[in-house]
């Protein structure tokens, strides 16, 4: 069997979530030092992503590199927060240019702290970029605004990677990145070989892409740098567990990823609300193992034919026959 890849989580997928009708919370607070306490908790992880500033956080940071560390952690990505209250306009395109002034200033300030924990990427998430009513904004200018934006960061920090996580709406009712194909035309634009994409499974599905055939676009440019995986019922980015709704398609995701030779790390990108957040974390990696071993015992060859004739039948029952017994006592054999 081939080495079993790096798994990761958003150090998020161990707070406490809330929303606009359970406005206090589905749990009580869960700080970030528990929060990593967590994470370790779980066991198959070996890396976080972290979000900059930490919020609610009056500890130093080298609080944080020692709970990293007593958890055999490691920060794989800061995320900064460009998407709040500060930011309710856009961050860099908002109107105002002291404003998106600001947000390039807390972009600078995240890579930094990304370089001093040694982090592989720093996490782009432009969730209030965007608008919400036809003629709200000139699109000319708010595109211009994003590519100079984008040129600027990464061209100041060569030493590092950056990467668009596209999402096709909310917070703004439509992104300014929504799809793998306009976030590769803005990064082919900003021209920065450090630049690419993070591709989340759950946004890929709700985008309405097939998430295997929207991976293959970005490998084949070069710029898929990382990955986020969750499900949902594409109807809304409801960021649950890997593989409780899409089974096949998060199996021919990770195909994708295999055939082309992708090696990075397998984030969790997860929020259990209800459900206890170190189990939801173990049960997304079984299954995850579970993919991996299915991956190695598929018959490619056979594979191969059932493409080249486009015989979705045959290709199916390679798929299922392989994909299903993986699962037999995969908790047992992760």
């Amino acid at each position: 069997m081939s080495d079993m890849p790096v798994f990761g989580a958003g150090i998020w997928h161990f707070a406490t979530y809330v929303d606009r009708y359970a406005t206090e919370g589905y749990g009580d607070p869960v700080g970030l030092l528990e929060q990593i306490d967590k994470a370790g908790a779980v066991g198959d992880l070996s890396v976080v992503d972290l979000n900059w500033p930490f919020a609610g956080f009056d500890g130093t940071l080298d609080d944080v590199k020692a709970a990293l560390a007593r958890n055999n952690l490691r920060a794989v990505a800061i995320t900064p927060e460009i998407y709040n209250k500060d930011f309710i306009k856009g961050s860099i395109t908002n109107p105002d240019p002291a404003v998106r002034a600001k947000a390039i200033a807390l972009l600078h300030e995240a890579t930094e702290l990304a370089l001093e924990l040694g982090c592989d990427y720093v996490k782009l998430w432009f969730g209030q970029d965007g608008w919400d009513y036809p003629f709200q904004v000139n699109y000319h200018d708010v595109w211009t605004n994003a590519v100079d934006a984008l040129r600027e960061l990464c061209s100041a920090h060569p030493e590092i990677k950056f990467v668009i996580e596209y999402k096709p709406r909310e917070p703004r009712n439509k992104i300014i990145f929504p799809n793998a194909a306009r976030t590769l035309l803005a990064i082919q634009q900003a021209g920065c070989d450090n630049l690419g994409v993070l591709l989340d499974f759950g946004h890929s599905l709700y985008g309405l892409e097939t998430p295997a055939d929207a991976a293959q676009l970005c490998i084949d440019a070069g710029k898929l740098f990382a990955i986020d995986v969750n499900d949902n019922f594409r109807g809304w980015d409801d960021d649950m567990v890997v593989g409780s709704v899409h089974l096949v398609e998060t199996f021919e995701f990770f195909h994708t990823l295999r055939r082309n030779g992708w090696e990075g790390v397998w984030q969790l990108d997860q929020f259990p609300f209800r459900e206890d957040s170190v189990q939801a974390a173990k049960q997304a990696i079984t299954f995850l193992k579970a993919i991996h071993r299915a991956l190695d015992a598929l018959d490619e060859d056979a594979l191969a034919v059932a493409q080249a004739n486009h015989d979705a039948l045959a290709a199916q029952k390679l798929v299922q026959r392989v994909l299903l017994s993986s699962m037999i006592d995969s908790e047992d054999a992760s």
